[in-house]
């Protein structure tokens, strides 16, 4: 790594530039990429970070998920900030900075470093030019019957078309593949764990679409009759083809048009809005793909309790954390529809359990101590649905300070999925109900309570989250996480996370769970729980035993109902 950062800073001089930003995501702006120049210049391998090499000093920023992963993987060579330290930053001043503009919006730019910087756009990516990224073979792109996605495309392109006449706009260009996987209903496999097709989409108002992407990747789109050969452009030859469009307004996506795209049509068009509706389209689960998902969490319960239980009451043998992910995806894999993990499972005992977004790694993880509190937090891509639930177990009588903090996290997951929506209509509202019981000893996480969920595709998507700062509006058919945990660093890590969707059930609109596992009770204070709470995990596990018991074993099914 450091040889990396010598031979990148030795390229300063070359291009004109003091120092190098280097981004976490790809030129199409995923979460989760098969790319990874930030570990290969940081070693951070985290999902959210950002680089930047100047000639005598390295900075990396990241969130508070990974504030102690961080410091492991890159402390040595970088001194390490919040994201917030981002904005107008004032770490450095008067410098020329380079970036890649496929990887970086204006708007990031403009937020970040344009107060007191400059920057110079760098053609190519200089990480690229000192370590070759892996060609990944292409995966064909597939589309999923409407008995899947309970709405054809051609509703889906009359809502977005509708948006761009009220916008009076000619063209919208849709760069989030996420959103382009939405509108034509279609999957791909361009994500490590998400069904990510990478690719474009322009739609014009009346109705036409130009899919950007490989042709390998689309043939079967084309063979199937998906799309039409008109209506298929090679992502090369975008450049030459956006100056023959006709019309003057484009409307672009602010979080995933790159500075490269953007002056692309800026050369042209006028580009009037900066907002894709797809992102709010598509967080509104529509009747069919909440039966699908709730269809896939079940599935998901059967794997993940026969886990729990087998760790708790059966395995005798010392196993380490990447066993212990292993044998959980075994249970998953067992099932037909499972097609792979939604992202890394996160299983940490004892002290890795306090790194929020801890990885693993077979080189370095620790070996499960009965004593240690076990927190995992994983998920599935099903065909149908995806899946993300976290649980923290024991395997002997803890402490009764980790019981009664345990149980205060229980409190404000328990707050949250009780959430009377009509009146807490926003993440930010329902944020503070789920970290209420910590606050009053003085205790907090530095993680939202929740983030979106996609059907089959991204396991975190907006616009829609619980957070200290979200102020969207939480609508029926929008699918979160509720997750709310605490952290001792070098000591232990606890985390509740259940999927849940918004059902309105008699003009009220309330939160429904989607995943059906058990919660540890052997961690719970019971003195510390109302009448109204015991009786929301009488009623929770009540509900888990009723729609998984039936896929159990005999012993597996009795120990689920001692729940109860």
């Amino acid at each position: 790594m450091k040889n990396y950062i010598n031979i990148l800073r030795n390229k300063f001089k070359i291009y004109g530039i003091d120092g190098y930003v280097i981004p976490k995501n790809d030129d199409y702006f995923t979460e989760y990429s098969k790319l990874n120049r930030l570990e290969v210049i940081s070693n951070f391998s985290g999902s959210a970070g950002l680089a930047i090499i100047l000639k005598n000093k390295n900075y990396l920023f990241t969130d508070g998920r990974y504030t102690i992963q961080s410091k492991i993987e890159s402390g040595k060579n970088f001194a390490i900030f919040g994201f917030e330290k981002l904005i107008n930053c004032s770490l450095f001043k008067n410098l020329t900075l380079g970036i890649d503009p496929k990887l970086f919006t204006n708007t990031q730019i403009k937020n970040y470093f344009l107060k007191y910087n400059k920057i110079k756009y760098v053609e190519k990516n200089l990480i690229d030019e000192i370590k070759k990224q892996k060609e990944h073979i292409p995966i064909p792109f597939f589309s999923l019957h409407k008995n899947i996605v309970g709405e054809s495309i051609n509703s889906k392109l009359t809502k977005i078309t509708k948006y761009l006449k009220k916008n009076k706009s000619d063209y919208i260009f849709i760069s989030a593949p996420e959103n382009v996987a939405w509108a034509l209903n279609i999957r791909g496999g361009d994500g490590p764990n998400s069904p990510i097709p990478n690719s474009r989409l322009l739609l014009s108002k009346s109705k036409k679409i130009l899919l950007i992407s490989n042709l390998k990747k689309c043939n079967q789109l084309l063979k199937n009759k998906v799309i039409k050969k008109n209506e298929f452009l090679d992502e090369n030859n975008l450049p030459s083809r956006i100056p023959n469009l006709k019309g003057k307004n484009f409307i672009v996506d602010d979080k995933s048009c790159s500075i490269f795209y953007e002056n692309l049509i800026k050369s042209k068009f006028k580009i009037i809005k900066r907002e894709d509706p797809i992102y709010f389209l598509k967080a509104i689960k529509n009747k069919t793909e909440i039966k699908n998902t709730i269809k896939a969490h079940i599935e998901d319960g059967v794997a993940l309790t026969k886990f729990l239980y087998w760790i708790k009451n059966i395995n005798k043998k010392k196993i380490t954390e990447v066993e212990a992910a292993k044998k959980l995806e075994n249970f998953r894999k067992s099932n037909k529809n499972f097609l792979y993990p939604s992202f890394d499972t996160i299983a940490g005992s004892g002290k890795n359990g306090a790194i929020v977004h801890y990885r693993a790694k077979k080189e370095n993880c620790r070996v499960i101590n009965k004593r240690d509190v076990f927190l995992c937090d994983s998920g599935g891509q099903y065909k149908y649905g995806t899946t993300d639930v976290t649980r923290t177990i024991c395997f002997s009588k803890q402490k009764q300070n980790i019981k009664d903090i345990f149980t205060k996290v229980l409190k404000g997951h328990i707050a949250v999925a009780t959430t009377d929506i009509n009146n807490d209509d926003t993440g930010k509202k329902i944020d503070r109900r789920a970290r209420k019981f910590l606050n009053k000893s003085n205790l907090d996480y530095a993680h939202g309570t929740g983030h979106g969920v996609g059907f089959f595709l991204n396991v975190h998507e907006g616009p829609q989250s619980i957070t200290k700062i979200n102020t969207i509006k939480i609508k029926e058919g929008m699918v979160l996480s509720n997750e709310p945990g605490y952290y001792k660093t070098d000591e232990y890590g606890i985390r509740i996370e259940n999927l849940v969707y918004v059902k309105k059930i008699n003009k009220n609109l309330l939160f429904k769970n989607l995943t059906m596992a058990p919660i540890e009770k052997d961690l719970i204070n019971f003195s510390l729980l109302t009448p109204d709470e015991k009786n929301y995990l009488f009623k929770y596990h009540l509900e888990v035993y009723s729609k998984i018991s039936k896929y159990l074993n005999t012993n597996e099914r009795k120990w689920l109902a001692s729940f109860i």
